[in-house]
Order: structure tokens, then C-alpha cells, then sequence
């Protein structure tokens, strides 16, 4: 093995390749900053996966995602993403679809297993339908959930949300309360100067605590600043010899250890040295 993992394939026959295979179905094709996007029709959706998938020079083996993109200034707001993975050619494909909020999208199940759970999240947070899916519920959101939170024009407030009360001891609907916005945050922690009392801090004694009791201190901090400059003696160290360290010879430096010698190393070495070291004689 000559790199730690494979070649990635080249994106320069990866188009001439998908359009011979697709034909009709391929709607637009572009290659920009090294990822190959193409739109394809959305009836012809699993005759094109198809065709990915066991075309030899594709062989786009695996879906590793399907993911929503909203736009809701075209007629068809929606484009579904697919995102492909071949592990021969160790390269990845986008294919895109365009819908709206009624015409369904054909269902991959019976391609990839795993886009079950993929096209629920789709239609959970844009309300895609997918034809063919033989569970689509919402995946994400609670019961009784209405609406499809990643519109754009999906409100921020006004809906209900579902819960279960521990009070009621039963499953209860309530307004959505957005607390993040009506908090007031003044970007002031306490120790910069914030005047309001931290949650705890009203159980704090208002008198401030009396010293601790120690040795006291023969002069204030004040007087010691205050003090004049010659009114310090030198005093002489009492070492019996200074410790410095004025050359190698005071550290030890450089000095060879007991068994790193060209004399201690064995004659043959088990692994011999590429460059015939010290150890060979």
C-alpha cells in the first residue's frame, strides 16, 4: 500500500460517464470546486439511482445522505439532495431534485434501505412527500406537531407545542414560550462592575467578616514603600562554595554514559545500524 488511503478519484469523466449512462434524465450537470452536482428529473429519480449504482466506471455503491435546501421564490421550492459515495472509486456524487409542497419525490427504500429514515427527516422539517415510503411519519418533531420548521417562512412563534405535565399527569398542549428572547443580558459579568445580585447571593451576610486572626505585621505595606533606599544592608552568603555553574564541567554536560560508548556496544548488533554505526566493528 503505497498512501494510507485510496486514490480519489478524478472528477474529469466522472460528467461524460453519468450523462452517458443517464441520458434524458439528466436535466443540468456541473463540476465546480471538485464536486460533481447533477439535477435530474424527479419521475426518473430511481431508474437514475439505479443506473449510478451499477453502471461499471460509477458504481456509486452507497447513500450517505439525503438533505432539504428551501428556496421559496421558485415555483418548485424544494431541491433533495442526495449525496452518493463510491467506496471503488473513492468518490462522492450529488444528485438533485426539484418539488413542491404537493408533487411527491420517489421513494429510494427499495435502493438503500437507510433512506427510510433520510426521506422521514426530509419530509419532517420541509414537508416533501416521498412516494414509496412505507413509513413516512415525522421523525423529529413532537406529536401533534404542525408545520415544517426549516421553511423559511416557517414562524418563530405562535404554535403550540406537546408536553406531558408532571401537574396534570397527562399530555398537555401549551403555547411556545421563545424564553431566549425575552431574557435581558448586559454582556457585563460580575466582576466588571454588574450591580445586580447573582442567584445565591441574597443569602450572603450583608456585614462584612471580621479579619482573620494571625501574626500581625510589624509594618503596614505603606510604610514599607516609604522606607529609604540605604536603610537595607548587604548581607554576605553564608555557603561554604557558590553554586554556579561556569562550565561543563560543573554540569556534567556532554559527559558519556556507562554503556553508550563505541567499546559497550556489542560487535553484532541484532539490527544493524543502515549506516554502519559505532556497534559495527
Amino acid at each position: 500500500m503505497k498512501a494510507p488511503a485510496p486514490r480519489y478519484a478524478e472528477t474529469g469523466d466522472t460528467l461524460d460517464l453519468v450523462q452517458t449512462a443517464l441520458g434524458g434524465m439528466v436535466v443540468d450537470a456541473q463540476d465546480k470546486v471538485g464536486e460533481v452536482t447533477i439535477t435530474v428529473d424527479r419521475l426518473s429519480l430511481y431508474d437514475a439511482m439505479i443506473a449510478l449504482r451499477d453502471t461499471p466506471g460509477l458504481e456509486y455503491q452507497q447513500l450517505m445522505e439525503i438533505a432539504g435546501v428551501d428556496y421559496p421564490s421558485r415555483p418548485e421550492r424544494f431541491d433533495v439532495c442526495y449525496h452518493l459515495l463510491s467506496l471503488t472509486r473513492n468518490h462522492r456524487l450529488r444528485v438533485r431534485v426539484t418539488t413542491d409542497e404537493e408533487k411527491p419525490v420517489p421513494s429510494i427504500v427499495a435502493i438503500w434501505p437507510v433512506a427510510g429514515w433520510l426521506e422521514r427527516e426530509v419530509y419532517d422539517m420541509y414537508g416533501v412527500l416521498f412516494d414509496g415510503n412505507p413509513d413516512l411519519r415525522r421523525i423529529l418533531t413532537d406529536y401533534g406537531f404542525r408545520g415544517h420548521p426549516f421553511r423559511k417562512d416557517f414562524p418563530l412563534s405562535g404554535f403550540v407545542e406537546l408536553r406531558y405535565s408532571e401537574e396534570a399527569k397527562r399530555v398537555v398542549y401549551e403555547p411556545v414560550k421563545l424564553a431566549q428572547d425575552f431574557r435581558s443580558f448586559d454582556f457585563m459579568s460580575p466582576w466588571e462592575g454588574a450591580q445586580y445580585v447573582l442567584p445565591g447571593d441574597e443569602k450572603a451576610a450583608a456585614a462584612p467578616q471580621a479579619q482573620a486572626k494571625g501574626a500581625p505585621s510589624p509594618v503596614t505595606a505603606a510604610e514599607a514603600t516609604k522606607a529609604p533606599a540605604g536603610s537595607t544592608k548587604d548581607v554576605e552568603p553564608q555557603a561554604a562554595e557558590k553554586k554556579v555553574t561556569e562550565s561543563r564541567a560543573d554540569t556534567g554536560a556532554g559527559r558519556s554514559d556507562s554503556g553508550n560508548l563505541a567499546k559497550d556496544k556489542p560487535v553484532d548488533p541484532d539490527v544493524p545500524s543502515p549506516d554502519g554505526g559505532e556497534g559495527k566493528q
